[in-house]
């Protein structure tokens, strides 16, 4: 299905889109001609394609950085691509749908805008309103503007008139209608009151005049009765005229307004519509919005929507109570919940309505039959996860931020986004997804909190049946789910016991679950413990992030947060490698499918990582030789490099060998051919950040990718105009789109309560910093750290205030047990106020100490001398009843300060009296005074305690109620210190009643790690677990705020020096490798220093010191072998700039070592020398370790992509074996290592360094090395032919280039664009792309290492001569070119001919099988019935457009274009097979100079060329020369 033409090729074909904005009056219309449909998705606008029976993806509006508020097309003729948008970043832009480009934007309201129409009779109109009630009209023809201010209130709908271009109906919040007229100074027409809630929609009928209906309860006089509006003499103006207005409001009526007489002539109350599953109860306030459309042509006849997303058409005209038909009439067409708006649009003979919904669908109903024509889903999250099904082919299961899942059926034939939901039980970002590998229908997920399950996606009753949940939670955010065989303890001794594959899933926390699929309520196994137990590992297991099954089952990769990637082989996972490439968290492992037709493939295991570079492996080694102790990978087999953020995801194409699609946070998706590092399609289609890919299992030409858009997109990999991905600047540019992405706005920031040490840690828990897969940003688009940090915290503090509490209080059986150990702080939600200030009435007092303890009685005491005497005969009254043995007299109640002088009782009420007024007026210390004086101390503390007033001072006393008072006050203390945050004051409290671990852990929970380590070394044994644990705690929080020099420190307190190293190693830069290498040898781990040191030293090698990277390599015996390479990479580099001085100076100057070199010995002596010198390698026994050392390592083949410090490191390896063999006397080793180092340069593109090498190492030719070859090793004798081969193509090409001075006429031959040689013909390149750009490499098929030929590196001598040349006449030349005849080798060429057959054969099926994949898509593509004429010619011309397309094909094309059918193919093929196996072996072991591409050369020279050789050279291409690649290079090149 074609996407839009306003839409370049790179569009997505299908897309799953963000979903409409929520809460709108309008922000969803249709274009005029019915072509296009537009809604608000956030702050984009979505154009849909609606014009076929299904909706297609056209295209989006990109420009407002917040959310859009409305969106409307202009309906005027002619106008019909312009639409209008406004946000909530306060602009209002115009923009032509055709381009997807904004025309015009203008800001003229204050205040958030709420509504926005596009005048349907004045094309360039468009009228906006806002919170604060002003509107806006604006003409932008003209941008003249103006403003009215109608009413003060909050305006939530606002449409023109269709009948009357100054009318303009307004709906605002509190209910109020309002007609302004926009040409008048005083605007309001009428005002009309009846609605109770908020106005929804407002909506004029399409026909003009008001007649009326019979069913109108309207008291207009009679006389009116059967007039015909046309006919009717205009009254008084137009407007006497009229028009209804309907209008719907949150208070569930629907009004129909007369616009003449401004008042209500119909109400309609919204049925409660019986939804399926049961009847709403009217007096349940639910939430309702009430749009409406008056459909187009139709007077009585009206469209609302009602509760929970039901659609309803009213018949206005129709009598009696019910005037309502329900649209949709099957089961499943309706939304699910609230809609919020109605467009319609005539196309072609039907009618068309288009509603959007908080369901997150897009409908499309046809008015005439009332049913939903197609519903296209959208998404309301990041798409964090995409997986296809393994049996249901096809089936794509997306996760998303939203909280639901989707499972599109890809291939539904008659409903093309054909997409079921599940949310049941989620209640969060879904984050992870995997299908069960064998059982249809059953489908893992995995989510932001934590949680693990699986849905059964096929049950009928799938719509209500919650999933099975994992009982085991993770305590952070799920990443990764993979089925796999069961590990230990699940496998038990009888088969019938067990799961055939059990679901692990890796989380947040760097752990890794097995889950029983037949008993998730059952506890699930942390995969570490077998791990340990298997491999009797002591230190710490790095944190996993990633996790990978191979698809056999047999081995499982573990992705790490240092970088690193284990393998393991099940069932007991025992440790068969570690990866060490990344060096940073890993998010994506995968493994290369199974059923290729080279099985060794499925051994690569490609990773991706913070780092922007992809890494592939190859294990197949290290599985078939599993040797005892694990081994360590340092050197990745293919290295795909290009992206310049962090890979999110990856996926291997089921249709291809070596084919990897990778997603990134770049913006782009990328397809790369693995085996040739070379990057094949970029797609830039979506707005954001990605985050999850999968190739299509159907369609090898297809991708699938999610992103931080809210969408998801399918697209064609041979319809995208990009190879690589953008370098730099599209990054920018995305950041800076990224910036200007909504902020939502965030209910007003809670701010965290008491934000201590302590909480900051809950909430980092969900924050993805980089030491987690930060993956999960906020779901609303802050991108940016601080962004996303706040925004989550904002969101959690409710989530946080939870955490996990440790209960750690030591049994305590005292008297005074409190409720709860405080050691828990950090789960306290709420802080509590600090010790209140005790009101005090009177401030006076409270600033002057009061004199005496007893203030009140000695005040009483200070009265006039009558109430002193009163005072004296109430005392002796009192003593003398008390004789008596009476009752106190009554009035002495009065008197309390008398208790001084009568008994204890009356003491104690006057204590009492005092200590009231104490505390009343703040002096809380005269009281517990008093009160010790009383006697009632206990009292005193437990008041204290309540209250949250103890001190110093009552602690000190308290040891006088007894010892089990004591302990309970210092507790109390303790917990009340911790309240107001002193946490090392409290801990030292707990110290003194001996709680020495309570006090500790209490340091640690609030982050006091110092001060609890110097607690727990001073007070506890030095063996206790808990010093350990402190140490490792502390570290791994210092790790993750990146202070990893301290995290270090810490390991080595805890005596795990292997954790120190793995630390400090993580930064990755020289100095931190160097001395964590130190490190590592210090503490006796040999193997471990080795590789960081290595890694060190080709650090340091790439910034060119060679004299630091011997310093770091001399430490180490095991690394003796590459010190002499680094030594001869050292002086190879000297000796080539030393020949080629004008290369272009790299910005950091060489670091040699101060050698003194041998000039006049040969290379391979001079490097000898240096190593014995200087190296000390002097006796053989050394020579031959380093050899065997040298031999251990193998680095991949060299292709045009790889680095050219790689290639000239990997070539000193080789020459570095060759030295050493040539050392030992074992002349026909060295002979293949030479010969390697040529071919590897030769293989990786670089003529140059070819040309540099044969010269330095081989200045004479070969003959001597020949010579000392054992004549009777045929393998040696071959290597040696082949390195001939080598150097006489490089003299070749030096006499080709450099043309004696006295020739004018080859001079102008060679002017013609001299095309760089490689292993094909140098020549084909020029003809088939008239001029070698570097961008155009060309591959044809008789490659025999399968690289790219690049053109990269022409010498700079091409048209000037060089001064080595100038005085060699033409004989010599002659007689030099006599020494090319090695090249003219019959059988090589024979040999490359069938080669080339071979492959071209296989060419021609892999054509044949894409072209029959092409047309079983195009059937199904068409079934629409669009047919896009022939699609075999359709799927033939998109092959040969391509850019990368081979040219072997394209010369089939050319030359024979008659059909080859399949078995003719295989018999082609079987026949060039044969014939490869009649070769000798040894010819099909070496690689050699292409033999046709020389004798074209050689013909080419003319007249310089011996006849002799001329004629051997016509005699080769004339009988192998029939391929149509040399027929069209003798051609140009010959004439």
């Amino acid at each position: 299905m074609a996407a839009g033409t306003g839409a370049g090729t790179g569009l997505a074909v299908r897309a799953l889109p963000a979903s409409p904005n929520w809460y709108s009056s309008r922000c969803s219309d249709a274009s005029s001609d019915g072509r296009l449909f537009g809604f608000a998705a956030r702050h984009r606008v979505c154009l849909l394609d609606v014009s076929g029976a299904a909706p297609a993806f056209y295209g989006e509006l990109i420009g407002h950085t917040e959310r859009i508020s409305g969106f409307a097309f202009c309906r005027c003729p002619g106008q019909g691509r312009l639409c209008a948008s406004s946000s909530d970043d306060g602009s209002i832009k115009v923009w032509d749908s055709g381009s997807l480009s904004a025309l015009l934007e203008y800001s003229l309201h204050q205040h958030a805008i709420s509504a926005l129409h596009w005048s349907p009779l004045v094309k360039d109109l468009i009228v906006s309103g806002d919170e604060k009630g002003v509107i806006v009209c604006y003409w932008h023809n003209r941008s003249d503007s103006q403003q009215f201010f109608p009413e003060p209130r909050t305006v939530f709908c606002l449409t023109c008139s269709p009948h009357h271009e100054n009318l303009v109906a307004i709906g605002y919040k509190d209910g109020m209608v309002v007609i302004i007229d926009i040409s008048r100074k005083r605007e309001v027409v009428h005002r009309l009151r009846g609605h109770e809630d908020e106005i929804h929609c407002l909506a004029w009928c399409p026909v003009p005049g008001e007649e009326r209906l019979p069913a109108w309860q309207d008291e207009a006089a009679p006389s009116e009765e059967g007039k015909v509006p046309n006919g009717e003499v205009a009254q008084d103006t137009a407007t006497k005229k009229g028009c209804y207005l309907a209008s719907g409001s949150k208070d569930q009526t629907l009004r129909i307004w007369s616009s003449t007489r401004g008042r209500s002539v119909m109400t309609l109350k919204l049925p409660p519509t019986k939804r399926r599953g049961g009847a709403v109860d009217p007096a349940v306030k639910e939430r309702i919005w009430l749009t409406l459309l008056w459909p187009a042509g139709r007077a009585s006849e009206l469209i609302s929507s009602a509760f929970g997303g039901e659609l309803l058409l009213w018949n206005l005209a129709q009598p009696g109570k019910r005037k309502w038909t329900l649209l949709g009439s099957s089961e499943g067409q309706n939304h699910s919940r609230i809609v919020f708006n109605l467009s319609s649009v005539k196309h072609q003979d039907r009618e068309l309505l288009f509603s959007i919904s908080m369901d997150r669908d897009v409908k499309c109903w046809d008015l005439s039959t009332l049913d939903c024509s197609w519903t296209m889903p959208s998404l309301g999250g990041f798409v964090y996860s995409l997986a296809f099904s393994p049996v249901d082919t096809g089936c794509l299961a997306i996760g998303v931020g939203d909280s639901m899942i989707r499972v599109w059926n890809t291939l539904s034939m008659n409903n093309i986004y054909d997409v079921k939901t599940f949310w049941q039980s989620i209640k969060s970002k879904v984050t992870a997804l995997s299908w069960h590998p064998t059982k249809e229908g059953s489908l893992a997920f995995g989510t932001d909190d934590g949680k693990v399950g699986i849905f059964d996606t096929l049950s009928s009753s799938a719509k209500n049946k919650p999933p099975q949940i994992s009982s085991t939670y993770h305590k952070k955010t799920v990443y990764a789910l993979a089925w796999g065989p069961p590990t230990p303890p699940l496998i038990s001794g009888e088969e019938s016991e067990q799961p055939s594959v059990t679901l692990y899933s890796c989380a947040g926390e760097g752990i890794v679950f097995q889950h029983n699929p037949w008993k998730l309520n059952g506890e699930a196994n942390d995969i570490n413990k077998v791990i340990r137990d298997t491999n009797s590992i002591k230190h710490k297991l790095p944190a996993r992030t990633e996790i990978s099954w191979k698809p056999d089952g047999k081995l499982l990769a573990l992705g790490n947060e240092d970088g690193s990637i284990e393998i393991f082989q099940a069932p007991n996972l025992k440790l068969l490698c570690t990866i060490q490439q990344h060096h940073k968290l890993i998010n994506a492992i995968r493994w290369h499918h199974e059923h290729g037709t080279q099985p060794e493939l499925s051994y690569l295991i490609a990773s991706g990582s913070i780092n922007a570079t992809i890494y592939v492996h190859n294990l197949k080694s290290v599985v078939e030789n599993s040797s005892e102790n694990p081994v360590t990978i340092t050197e990745p087999f293919r290295t795909l490099a290009g992206h310049t953020a962090k890979i999110t995801s990856l996926s291997w194409s089921p249709h291809h060998e070596g084919r990897l699609v990778s997603a990134c946070y770049d913006g782009t998706a990328q397809v790369w051919d693995v085996m040739k590092e070379e990057p094949l399609c970029n797609y830039r289609g979506h707005q954001g950040r990605l985050l999850s890919v999968q190739w299509s299992p159907v369609e090898s030409d297809c991708v699938y990718t999610g992103a931080d858009d809210f969408s998801v997109h399918k697209w064609h990999i041979s319809k995208q105009e990009h190879t690589r991905p953008p370098q730099g600047k599209k990054s920018i540019e995305l950041e800076k789109k990224r910036s200007i992405q909504p902020k939502v706005k965030a209910k007003k920031k809670k701010k965290p309560l008491g934000k201590s040490p302590g909480k900051q840690d809950a909430n980092d828990a969900m924050n993805g910093d980089d030491s987690m897969k930060e993956m999960l940003l906020e779901e609303n688009g802050v991108s940016d750290h601080e962004g996303e940090k706040e925004a989550q915290e904002a969101e959690l503090t409710d989530k946080v205030s939870v955490t996990v509490s440790r209960d750690t209080s030591s049994c305590d059986n005292s008297a005074f047990s409190l409720p709860k150990p405080f050691v828990t702080q950090k789960a306290a939600p709420v802080k509590k106020d600090p010790p209140k200030e005790k009101p005090t009435p009177d401030a006076s007092l409270k600033k002057r100490k009061p004199r005496s303890i007893l203030p009140f009685s000695t005040l009483m005491d200070h009265r006039s001398k009558e109430e002193l005497h009163q005072d004296c005969l109430r005392l002796a009254a009192c003593l003398k009843t008390k004789d008596n043995n009476e009752d106190v007299s009554p009035d002495l109640k009065d008197c309390i300060h008398l208790g001084l002088f009568t008994d204890r009782d009356s003491l104690h009420k006057m204590i009492d009296m005092e200590g009231k007024h104490h505390l009343e007026n703040g002096h809380a210390e005269l009281f517990q005074q008093l009160m010790l004086w009383k006697g009632d101390m206990k009292g005193v503390l437990q008041a204290a305690a309540e209250r949250g007033e103890l001190t110093d001072q009552l602690v000190a006393m308290s040891p006088m109620v007894g010892y089990q008072a004591w302990v309970w006050t210092v507790e109390a203390f303790a917990k009340q210190l911790c309240f107001q945050e002193q946490y090392v004051k409290a801990a030292s409290h707990l110290l003194s009643i001996h709680k020495v671990y309570e006090a500790i852990e209490l340091l640690k929970v609030n982050n006091f790690y110092r001060e609890a380590i110097v607690m727990a070394k001073a007070r506890l044994r030095p063996e206790d677990p808990i010093l350990k644990d402190l140490y490792t705690s502390w570290a791994a929080l210092l790790e993750k705020d990146g202070h990893y020099s301290m995290a270090a420190k810490c390991y080595l307190g805890a005596s795990s020096p292997y954790d120190a190293v793995k630390v400090l190693s993580k930064k990755g830069d020289v100095t931190s490798l160097k001395t964590a290498a130190e490190l590592a040898l210090i503490s006796g781990e040999e193997e471990l220093s080795a590789t960081l040191s290595l890694r060190c030293a080709q650090d340091l090698l790439l910034s060119r010191n060679w004299v630091g990277a011997q310093e770091v390599l001399q430490q180490h015996k095991t690394l003796f072998g590459q010190r002499l390479v680094f030594c001869l990479n050292e002086v190879l580099c000297r000796c080539l700039s030393e020949r080629n001085p004008c290369e272009r100076k790299s910005p950091v100057p060489p670091c040699y070592h101060s050698w003194e070199l041998n000039r006049e010995a040969s290379f391979f002596d001079m490097v000898t020398e240096v190593w014995q010198n200087v190296l000390g390698m002097d006796t053989t026994e050394q020579a031959t370790c380093a050899q065997e050392q040298l031999r251990r390592i193998e680095h991949p083949p060299s292709t045009s992509n790889t680095h050219p410090k790689q290639v000239l490191f990997h070539v000193s390896h080789d020459l570095a074996l060759a030295g050493l063999s040539c050392h030992l006397g074992m002349w026909d080793e060295a002979v293949k290592s030479i010969l390697g180092a040529v071919t590897r340069s030769f293989d990786a593109g670089n003529f140059t360094l070819l040309q540099e090498i044969c010269s330095i190492i081989l200045p004479e030719g070969c003959d001597d090395l020949r010579d000392k070859l054992d004549s009777t090793n045929s393998q040696s004798m071959d290597a040696c032919r082949s390195l001939e081969g080598f150097v006489a193509y490089r003299l070749l090409y030096d006499l080709w280039w450099n043309p004696p001075k006295d020739s004018p006429g080859l001079q102008k031959a060679v002017l013609a664009p001299v095309p760089c040689p490689s292993e094909q013909t140098a020549l084909e390149e020029s003809c088939i792309s008239g001029d070698p750009s570097p961008e155009e490499t060309v591959q044809t098929a008789a490659e025999m290492d399968e690289n790219l030929c690049s053109t990269a590196e022409v010498p700079q001598c091409e048209t000037q001569s060089d001064s080595r040349t100038d005085s060699v006449d033409l004989v010599d030349r002659q007689s030099q070119l006599k020494g090319c005849q090695v090249l003219l080798s019959e059988e090589m060429a024979a040999l490359q001919n069938t080669q080339r057959d071979i492959a071209e054969v296989q060419e021609t099926l892999a054509e044949m099988i894409r072209q029959h994949q092409q047309q079983r898509n195009n059937l199904q593509e068409n079934t629409d019935g669009n047919t896009q004429g022939s699609n075999l010619e359709q799927s033939s011309e998109t092959e040969s457009d391509k850019p990368c397309s081979d040219s072997d094909q394209m010369n089939c094309k050319d030359e024979a274009k008659q059909p080859v059918t399949l078995p003719e193919l295989t018999k082609q093929l079987l026949n060039a097979k044969q014939k490869l196996a009649e070769f000798p072996d040894n010819l099909k072991v070496f690689p050699f100079p292409d033999v046709l591409e020389c004798c074209l050369v050689l013909l080419h020279l003319g007249c310089q060329c011996p006849p002799e050789l001329q004629g051997e050279a016509l005699a080769l291409l004339r009988k192998h020369g029939s391929a149509g690649v040399y027929r069209r290079a003798a051609r140009s090149f010959l004439t």
